[in-house]
Formats: structure tokens, sequence, C-alpha cells
């Protein structure tokens, strides 16, 4: 797919096409419900409010709030909900208008009013009946994320958590949060009749009960984001953590398992492989190179799209990431989704969770726009890595990140000394040095440890020796002092 400008100026540059629409600022909310739904069926795209058609003319909109409002409307419109970004306010030539976002990928067939549609050119035209069976045959998998789980309510939802993802939101969310969370597919509205509203679906309520006013109960997306106790409800939606010493599997390995919110755990697991990664330093001539065995940012990619993109309806096991000597293997539950293969995983979108994948990336964990696996391959490029390998496995979908290992070395006695040598430094100073790569700080008790056989007075000329060369700088005094490199 190709991507989509966001510059404003770009797009108004653009005439209306497959992926770009313009919207006038009096629309109905079906014909902006047909014109989102026609997008999302095709290769998703951009609708901008306030410009009129083929003319281009900004109208611009008069209150950018209910104009929100009004979209995330016509969004509901669509059946199932279409779950969006938000709308994004922009001015141009001092006219407002309203950026909406339709990603790429969406895991579902939309229809409005039992018409469905797809971006021809630049009309909404309707779905021949064979291109529509070969549309819900690839994307026609049931909401899983979308469904109740018996007996859960509002009270086994997080209310902290509830609150500062509404407030992250901001003003859109706080008007109603209830609301909010109903378009976003967090919860499911129980109307007076008894039936539940979950998008697509709807379930006759076990509960004896009929209430008189509309209510809300959470969705199986709404408990992974914000419930009090995840694994209660759903115990395979763990991730477990495991550090090996070497390129196998052994019996000597540390392990951590998360069964938290989505948003936690994905926090949680990126500090502990951070901290369990492979990293060091080393001398090249007098410069000093960190490095570290993954790029921070391709393992929390890896991370997130395990946690946003596994098949929640596979039981008995969750995600699993392990470290290695030499890679990261990280393995989810769940055959790539729709018509994702490995071999088009790069240029394809599809989101088998859209709830999961809009929600994380109001947090800021995730990139709605489906570029993941672009950055991953990237960061991996840049930091002279090879590519991320997947590979789908019987049951599921594995990521594997080849690190350094041989070439970096991670023991001190590995540092390449031969600059210092060149200047002149004696053993012992060059012991200090290495050292210094690997602990960051030396102090003559240190120094004395490493040259027992060496006087005092003696070990204490040789770090001031290297402090007038420039190499190291003294920090404190008499007892307390130590040395780091300058």
């Amino acid at each position: 797919m190709t991507a989509i400008p966001t510059d404003i100026t770009a797009l108004l540059a653009e005439a209306e096409g497959l992926q770009l629409a313009f919207v006038r600022r009096a629309f109905r909310t079906d014909e902006l419900a047909e014109t989102l739904a026609a997008l999302a069926n095709a290769q998703g795209g951009m609708a901008i409010v306030g410009i009129a058609g083929k003319s281009k003319k900004l109208e611009g909109i008069a209150d950018a709030a209910a104009a929100r409002l009004a979209v995330l409307d016509a969004a509901l419109a669509c059946t199932p909900p279409l779950v969006l970004p938000l709308p994004e306010v922009v001015v141009v030539r001092d006219v407002t208008l309203l950026m909406l976002v339709v990603p790429a990928g969406l895991p579902h067939v939309y229809s409005v009013h039992g018409k469905y549609l797809r971006r021809l050119g630049a009309t909404n035209q309707p779905i021949p009946p064979d291109a529509l069976r070969k549309l819900l045959l690839e994307r026609g998998e049931t909401s899983w994320e979308r469904l109740t789980p018996e007996g859960a309510t509002l009270a086994d939802l997080d209310q902290t958590k509830l609150g500062a993802y509404v407030r992250r939101v901001g003003a859109a969310a706080e008007a109603d949060p209830l609301a909010f969370l109903f378009r976003r597919g967090c919860v499911a509205r129980v109307a007076g009749n008894g039936s539940l509203e979950a998008g697509d679906d709807t379930v006759a309520l076990m509960s004896n009960s009929q209430p008189s006013v509309p209510n809300y109960i959470p969705t199986n997306a709404g408990l992974l984001l914000f419930g009090k106790e995840v694994d209660r409800f759903f115990p395979q939606c763990e991730v477990t953590l495991l550090r090996y010493r070497g390129r196998e599997m052994s019996d000597e390995f540390l392990r951590e398992d998360i069964h938290d919110t989505l948003a936690e755990t994905v926090r949680r697991a990126e500090l502990w492989l951070s901290e369990h990664m492979r990293r060091g330093s080393r001398m090249v001539g007098l410069e000093r190179q960190d490095w570290v065995q993954f790029p921070q940012g391709a393992v929390r990619e890896a991370l997130v799209n395990a946690v946003a993109h596994r098949d929640y309806t596979v039981r008995g096991e969750g995600i699993r990431i392990a470290l290695f000597g030499d890679r990261m293997e990280c393995y989810s539950p769940g055959r790539l989704p729709g018509h994702m293969t490995v071999e088009n995983i790069v240029e394809e979108r599809f989101s088998r969770n859209e709830t999961l994948v809009q929600v994380l990336a109001d947090f800021g964990l995730i990139e709605r726009l489906g570029y993941g696996i672009d950055r991953m391959l990237r960061q991996m490029d840049e930091a002279g890595l090879p590519p991320p390998e997947f590979r789908d496995t019987a049951a599921g979908f594995l990521v594997t990140l080849r690190g350094r290992a041989d070439d970096m070395p991670a023991e001190p006695s590995s540092t390449d000394t031969r600059a210092w040598r060149r200047m002149g430094l004696n053993e012992r100073q060059v012991a200090a040095l290495v050292h210094l790569t690997e602990h960051r700080r030396i102090s003559n008790s240190e120094l004395q440890e490493l040259a027992p056989d060496v006087s005092a007075e003696t070990l204490r000329r040789d770090l001031a020796d290297l402090v007038e060369r420039g190499l190291l700088l003294k920090i404190g005094e008499k007892r307390g002092a130590y040395y780091i490199l300058k």
C-alpha cells in the first residue's frame, strides 16, 4: 500500500481518489459512514471534513468538537462499528478542517444499512457479489474482542487505569467516558430489552434481570485492557520471558511470567528485556563504544506486535519471548490472520484485534498505521544486523531477531588495547583502563586488587599519570576518591 501523506498541504494538492476523500462541512452521518466503510473495505485512506468535493473549496468547520463527535457517530453507524484514530484538527489559511485516518488492514467487512461499498477512484461503489464473497472469506473472522465473558461487570474494570486512559485521550473521552469506551469496543451496551449491543453481535443476556435503561458491561477487549484480574477471565493471556546463558535452551535460565493489562504487560516486559539483554562497551582507539545486543526499538516492535495481534481464542499457551546468546525469539499463539503470509508481511496490512491496536495506539505504545514491521527492518539494518526472520509454525507465529554475539566482546579481556600500548602505558595502566570499560569506575583499592604485588604509591602514580594524559577524571578526595573515563 502506498503511504498516505499526512501533511495537509500535500493532501490538498492531490485529487480525490482511492485513498483520499473530501467531505463537505454539512455532511449527513450516513453519507460519511458510507465513505468510511468504503475506505475500510478497500485499502484504507484519509477523509478530510470541510472541503467541497472536486472544487476543493475550503469551507471549514464551525465547531471542531461537534464535528469530531459527528465523525465518531458516523464510524459507529457502520456495521460492525469502525474503530478509528481520533480525528485531527488542522488549520489551513485560517480555515479549520478535520482529518480522519482509516487504517489499512482492518479485520472486518463493513456495511451501512446493509450496503457493502468499496472505494473505486473517487467514488463509493457497491461491491460485486463475487468480490464481496472473496472479501468476506479473507476478513470474515468472528470478532473475539467484542464478545463479553459471562458474569463480567463494570466492577471488574480498574477505575484508576480507566481514568488514566480517559485523561490521556482528552476531551473526546472525558465528555462521556462510557460512550467513548463503547465506540472503542471496550464495553458493550445492554439495551432495555435485555439484548447486548457489542459491535455486530447481539447476544441474549444470561441474567433474569431486565434493565429499564441502557447499561454497559465490559467486552473481552475491555477486560484485557483495563481489567482488575486479567488472568481470572483469560488465563491464556500471559507473557513468559526467558533468558538463557548460551545459544540453546538449557536447565539454567531466568524466567518472568507477566499477568497484567496489556499496556502494563508491554511496559513491564520491555523493561525486563532491556535489563537482561547483553550489553557492554569496547575501546576503539581512545574512544569507548557502547553496544547492546538488539536495537531497543526492534525489540519493542516485536513485543507490541505479539501482544496486539495474537489470536486470543487460542487457549493453553501464552506469548513466549526468549533471549539467547545470539538471538531473541518471540512466539505468539495463532497463525497469521486473513490474507497475511510470511511473503507479504512487509507490504500488506491486517489487524486481527482492531480495538486492542487502537487503544494501545492511544497509549502511545503502537503505531496504528501499521508500519511496525517496516520500522523493525529499518532499525535492524541501521544497527548492522540481519533482518528479522518471520515464520508461521503449526499453531503460532515466530519472530527471530539475530543480535550481536561473537562480533562484540562481552568480557573485559576482549578490549582492544593496542592504542594504549602504543602510547607507552604500562601493564597496570592498561589493566585499569580495561577494568573501566566494563565497570565504569575504578578506585585505588580496586587497582590494588588487580596488581597485589605493587605498592600503593606506585599505583597512585599510575592513576595520576592517566589523569595528566587526559584519559581519566578523578572524582572525590582521599579514601572516597575514584576514577572514571574522560
